[in-house]
C-alpha cells in the first residue's frame, strides 16, 4: 500500500471512529414534527423541520426517521450546519411513483454538509418500475431525464453506512464535488433490466471510498466520471449490470481522471467487469494511475476491457479515434469465468495509444462453444507478468 493510500485509509477509519464516538447528541424525531408512518402521508415537511432545527443547533445532532413506512416527496437537506449531523433512517422511505410529479432531477438531495453521517439500516425505495418503461435516454439525447434517488452535492468528511437504495428511477446515487466521503455496508438493488439505474456515479470528487458493499443494478454498479481523483473501491460485490466503469470520458468536454483503485471485488453475471471507456472523435483528456487487483469474475461477458470506441446508439462518429489519453493501468490477479470467448479486450485509440498498461497473473476461463478463451488488442503494447490465461495480445 502506498503512502497516499495509507493516508486515505486512516482518514476514513478516523471518520468512522469520530461518528461512532459521539456522545450527548440531541435527537430530533420526525414524528415530533408531524411525520406519520402510514405509507401515505408526505413527511417531507416534517423531515425538513427536524433537519433545520438540528442543523441550526451547535454540537452533534441526530435526525431520526423511526421504523415504519413513510411517503416522502422531493426533499433538499442542506448545510452548512453549526455542528456534525447524522440522519438515521430506520424505516422505509417511499418516493413518488409517477415521474411527472418531479419538478427537478432528484428525489432526496444532501448538499453542502461537512461531518455528516447517513445511517440507520433503513431503505430508500425509489419505486422505479413505472419510470423504467418511460426511459429512452440511451437512444434519445434530448430525452427528459428521470430523477436520481439520492444526490450528494459537496459533502465532505462524511460517511454513508448501513442503508439501502432500492429500485431507483434513474441513478441510485449521484455524487458531485465530494471530498473524503465513505460508503460502507451500502446496499443498492434494482433488476438487471432496469434502465440507467447506475449504482453510484462519481464526478468532480476526491478521496471517495466505497467499501464492504453490495450493488446489483441494471447499469454500472459504479461509474467514475471526469475530474475524479483518489477513488478507492474495496470488497464490493457487483451484479447483473454493466460492472465498474471509469468513464465514459470525452463526450462533452476534456476530462481528467486519476488515482482509481479497485481491489478485492467480485463480479457476477455482468456485461462487463472492470472497464475504461472513452468516446471517439469528440473531446480529449487523460485517464491515468488506475489499478484493478485481486478480483473474481463469475460469468462476466467482458471481464477486462478498455473501450476507446464507446459510441452507443450512433451518437458520435466511430471512424474518428478517441482523443483521451490512457496511461499507467494495471490489471493484476484477476480470475474466474468469462461468458464469452474474448475475456480480455484492450481497444485503445489509434491517435493516442494506451501507455504503461500491465497485466499480471490473469486466469480467466471460458467453457462455451465460441472456441478457446482469447484476448483482442489494438494500439497497446502491454507489459506482461506471471501466468496469463488467456494469452495476451
Amino acid at each position: 500500500m502506498t503512502t497516499l493510500e495509507t493516508y486515505f485509509s486512516l482518514t476514513s477509519l478516523l471518520l468512522l471512529f469520530v461518528f461512532a464516538g459521539r456522545v450527548q447528541s440531541a435527537v430530533f424525531d420526525v414524528k415530533n414534527y408531524g411525520g406519520k408512518a402510514d405509507g401515505k402521508s408526505d413527511i417531507s415537511k416534517a423531515l425538513l423541520g427536524a433537519w433545520k432545527e438540528a442543523c441550526s443547533a451547535k454540537g452533534s445532532n441526530i435526525v431520526v426517521v423511526p421504523k415504519g413506512t413513510y411517503s416522502i416527496g422531493l426533499t433538499d437537506l442542506n448545510g452548512p450546519c453549526k455542528g456534525a449531523m447524522e440522519l438515521q433512517v430506520q424505516g422505509t422511505l417511499l418516493a413518488p411513483i409517477n415521474p411527472s410529479s418531479y419538478a427537478k432531477d432528484s428525489w432526496i438531495t444532501f448538499a453542502y454538509i461537512d461531518q455528516f453521517k447517513l445511517s440507520g439500516g433503513g431503505t430508500f425505495d425509489g419505486q422505479g418500475q413505472v419510470a423504467w418503461k418511460q426511459n429512452n435516454c440511451g437512444r434519445n439525447p434530448k430525452c427528459k431525464r428521470l430523477p436520481v434517488s439520492l444526490r450528494f452535492d459537496f459533502i465532505t468528511n462524511s460517511v454513508v453506512q448501513d442503508v439501502t437504495s432500492l429500485d431507483s428511477k434513474n441513478f441510485h446515487v449521484n455524487l458531485l464535488g465530494g471530498k473524503n466521503l465513505t460508503f460502507d455496508r451500502f446496499t443498492i438493488t434494482a433488476p438487471g433490466d432496469s434502465v440507467n439505474t447506475d449504482g453510484i456515479h462519481i464526478g468532480h470528487s476526491n478521496g471517495i471510498n466505497i467499501i464492504n458493499s453490495n450493488i446489483a443494478t441494471g447499469d454500472d454498479c459504479i461509474s467514475i466520471g471526469g475530474a475524479s481523483e483518489q477513488i478507492r473501491i474495496t470488497n464490493v460485490r457487483c451484479g447483473h449490470g454493466h460492472g465498474i466503469s471509469v468513464g465514459s470520458l470525452g463526450k462533452t468536454t476534456d476530462e481528467f481522471v486519476s488515482g482509481i483503485f479497485v481491489r478485492n471485488c467480485t463480479f457476477y453475471d455482468t456485461d462487463n467487469g472492470v472497464r475504461i471507456k472513452t468516446w471517439p472523435a469528440l473531446h480529449g483528456g487523460m485517464a491515468s494511475d488506475m489499478h484493478f487487483e485481486d478480483i473474481m469474475m463469475k460469468n462476466v461477458r467482458n471481464p477486462i476491457i478498455i473501450d476507446q470506441m464507446y459510441c452507443p446508439w450512433n451518437q458520435c462518429n466511430p471512424k474518428l479515434p478517441s482523443k483521451v489519453k490512457i496511461s499507467n493501468v494495471t490489471f493484476k490477479n484477476i480470475r474466474g469465468s468469462s461468458a464469452t470467448a474474448v475475456a480480455v479486450r484492450l481497444n485503445c485509440s489509434s491517435s493516442f495509444p494506451c501507455q504503461k498498461v500491465e497485466l499480471a497473473d490473469i486466469n480467466l476461463t471460458y467453457g462455451g462453444k465460441e472456441g478457446p478463451v482469447k484476448s483482442l488488442c489494438a494500439n497497446v503494447k502491454p507489459t506482461l507478468k506471471g501466468k496469463l490465461t488467456p494469452t495476451i495480445c
